[in-house]
C-alpha cells in the first residue's frame, strides 16, 4: 500500500475517535478537568461580566491540555514527553504555577518573546524596511537581552523611543530605522501604533499634525560604513516646537530640548492609559488570541473592550509592578480565565471573543515548523544571499529564534509568518488554507521528516514490539497526552490492518496525528 493510501486510511479511522476541539465532549474528555473557579481577581471580573451577559463559562482544562498550551504559548515548544508524564503525575496543588515559573526562566522564552517584539517593531532587512543584516541582529539581540533581564516595559519603551546614535552601535535606534519613509508622519504613526496601539489614519487631521511635531527634528545621516545610519536631532530649526499630545494637552518645546524626549516623558506617566491599556491589551492578546480589545493595535473610543474592569485592573498591576511584564504574564496564565477548556458550555454565545472558553487557533508557522522537526529530529536550513553581506542561519537555530524576517521559507510563507512590514497585528495570518492541508498530508518534505525521524525509531526500540505502549508513547510525544481507551483501540486495530505491521503504523500514527486539529491548534 501507498504510503500516502496508508496515512488516509489511519487518518479516516482515528478521525471517528478523535476528540473534538470546538463541540461538546463525550464522558471522558481529554480536554476538560473541573468547573471554572475563580483563581484571582481576573477570574471574578470575567465571571462577573459573563453572568450579566447569560454567558457560563467553560470547565477548567486538564493537566495535559495546560502543559501543551503553557509550553506553546510561553517558550512556543512542545514539551517532551518525560516532562508530560512527570507533570501529570505530580500531585502538589499548586504545580500549574510552578511550571509557569519555570518555562519563563528558560532560555526559549527570550527566543519565544524576542520573535513577537521582532513582528511588532518590523525587524527585517530588505525592502521596504532595509535595517540590512548588521542592523538587524544588532536590534534583536538588545531586544533578546530585554526580555531575558525582564527590563521593566516603560523603560523598554522610552529607550527606543529616545535614543540616538548608529544603528549598528545603539541598538535601540533602529526603532526609527525599522520605518517605512523617515518622515514625521511615518514615524508618528509606527510610534502610535507601537506604543498607544492606535492607528493615527483615524485621528482629526489637526490632532495627527500636532501629534507629528513630537518627531519633526529626528534627523537622519550616512556614515562612511556601509548601511550605517545615526538618528540625531536635527539642530537646523531654531525656534520652539508647538506640538499636541494624543489626550488634546498642546505643548511648545523650547530651543535645544528634543521634542521627542518630550513625548516619552508623558507616555510613560504612570496614569497614563495610552501605555498602560495597549501593553496589557497586547500581551492578553498575544497570550489568549484576540485582545480585551480586538484589534489589538486599532485602540479607539468607539471599540470598547469586552472586559473593562478587566483591562483597568491589569493596567493598575502593570503599574504596580513597576511594568513588570512577567508578573502580567503570571497574573493571567494562573487565571482561570487563561486555564478554561477549548470547549464551550452549551448557550455560550460568543464564547471565545467574550473569554468563556479558551480561543482555539492555528500554531504559527514558526512553531509550528520547529515542533515538525522537534518530532523528526531535523533541522531546517534558511539563508539569504540579498542584501549583502549573505545571511547564513546555523542549522542548529530554531525558527523561532530567526530574527531576520525577511528570510523566509515556502513553509513559512504558506502558514502565515508575518511580512513585517507594517507591525500590524493582522499582518500574520493563522488561518487554515487547502494548500496546507494538502501540504501536511501530501508532502514529500513532511513524510520525509517522519520517515527519518530519530525520536520516532527510538520510541519503536522502547516499545519492543508492544502496540499499546508503542501507541500510549507516540500521541505523549505528539499531543503530550495518553491516547483514550477509544484512540488506543482504533490504532490498536490500525496496526493489525494486512500489510502494516507495527513499524509502518507508528510512522503512519504520527502522520495522522500531525495531521489533527489537535496538533495544528492551540487549545
Amino acid at each position: 500500500m501507498h504510503p500516502a493510501a496508508r496515512v488516509l486510511l489511519a487518518v479516516t479511522m482515528l478521525s471517528a475517535t478523535a476528540a473534538p476541539l470546538g463541540a461538546q465532549p463525550a464522558a471522558g474528555s481529554p480536554f476538560e478537568a473541573g468547573t471554572f473557579t475563580p483563581a484571582n481577581t481576573i477570574d471574578k471580573l470575567v465571571l462577573k461580566r459573563l453572568r450579566q451577559k447569560g454567558i457560563p463559562p467553560a470547565n477548567l482544562c486538564s493537566d495535559a491540555v495546560f502543559m501543551r498550551r503553557v509550553y506553546l504559548d510561553v517558550i512556543g515548544t512542545l514539551p517532551e514527553p518525560m516532562q508530560v508524564r512527570a507533570f501529570l503525575t505530580d500531585r502538589r496543588a499548586d504545580k500549574r504555577g510552578r511550571l509557569i515559573d519555570a518555562l519563563m526562566k528558560r532560555p526559549e522564552f527570550a527566543d519565544y518573546w524576542a520573535q513577537r517584539w521582532g513582528d511588532l517593531l518590523r525587524i527585517k532587512a530588505e525592502f521596504p524596511i532595509n535595517l540590512w543584516p548588521n542592523g538587524v541582529q544588532a536590534y534583536s539581540r538588545w531586544i533578546k537581552q530585554a526580555v531575558r533581564n525582564n527590563m521593566p516595559y516603560d523603560r523598554f519603551a522610552r529607550e527606543l523611543l529616545t535614543s540616538s546614535g548608529s544603528n549598528f552601535r545603539v541598538p535601540q535606534v533602529n526603532f526609527y530605522r525599522a520605518i517605512q519613509g523617515q518622515d514625521p508622519s511615518a514615524i508618528a504613526a509606527a510610534a502610535a501604533l507601537t506604543f498607544m496601539g492606535s492607528r493615527v489614519e483615524k485621528w482629526p487631521a489637526d490632532r495627527r499634525a500636532g501629534f507629528e511635531a513630537f518627531f519633526s527634528r529626528v534627523a537622519y545621516k550616512k556614515t562612511a560604513e556601509w548601511k550605517e545610519e545615526i538618528v540625531y536631532l536635527d539642530p537646523r530649526p531654531a525656534g520652539p516646537v508647538d506640538a499636541v499630545f494624543p489626550d488634546g494637552k498642546t505643548v511648545r518645546i523650547p530651543p535645544g530640548k528634543y521634542p521627542r524626549v518630550v513625548f516619552a516623558d508623558w507616555l510613560i506617566t504612570p496614569d497614563n492609559r495610552w501605555f498602560t491599556r495597549n501593553a496589557v491589551n497586547r500581551v492578553w492578546a498575544w497570550l489568549l488570541g484576540r485582545g480585551i480589545i480586538h484589534e489589538p493595535d486599532d485602540i479607539r473610543p468607539d471599540n470598547r473592550p469586552v472586559h473593562p474592569e478587566v483591562l483597568a485592573f491589569l493596567e493598575k498591576e502593570l503599574v504596580r509592578s513597576k511594568y513588570d511584564l512577567r508578573q502580567l504574564y503570571r497574573l493571567i496564565l494562573n487565571s482561570s480565565t487563561y486555564q478554561q477548556s477549548p470547549i464551550p458550555r452549551p448557550k455560550a454565545r460568543n464564547a471565545q471573543a467574550m473569554f468563556a472558553c479558551y480561543p482555539v487557533r492555528r500554531l504559527d508557522a514558526e512553531v509550528l515548523i520547529d515542533a515538525l522537526n522537534w518530532i523528526s529530529g531535523g533541522r531546517e536550513s534558511y539563508s539569504s544571499a540579498i542584501p549583502e553581506p549573505f545571511t547564513f542561519i546555523p542549522e542548529e537555530e530554531r525558527t523561532i529564534e530567526l530574527a531576520d524576517g525577511s528570510i523566509t521559507s515556502q513553509f513559512l510563507e504558506m502558514f502565515g509568518r508575518p511580512s513585517r512590514d507594517t507591525g500590524m497585528h493582522t499582518e500574520r495570518n493563522n488561518k487554515t488554507s487547502q494548500a496546507q492541508q494538502l501540504h501536511l498530508l501530501n508532502s514529500s518534505s513532511v513524510q520525509d521528516k517522519i520517515n527519518k525521524s530519530w525520536r520516532l525509531r527510538n520510541l519503536y526500540r522502547y516499545a519492543r514490539g508492544n502496540q499499546n505502549r508503542m501507541i500510549d508513547m507516540v500521541y505523549v510525544t505528539i499531543l503530550s497526552r495518553p491516547p483514550t481507551p477509544a484512540e488506543r483501540n482504533a490504532a490498536g486495530k490500525y496496526f493489525r490492518v494486512k500489510g502494516i505491521g507495527t513499524r509502518n503504523g507508528t510512522i503512519d500514527l504520527a502522520w495522522a496525528l500531525i495531521n489533527t486539529k489537535e496538533f495544528l491548534y492551540r487549545h
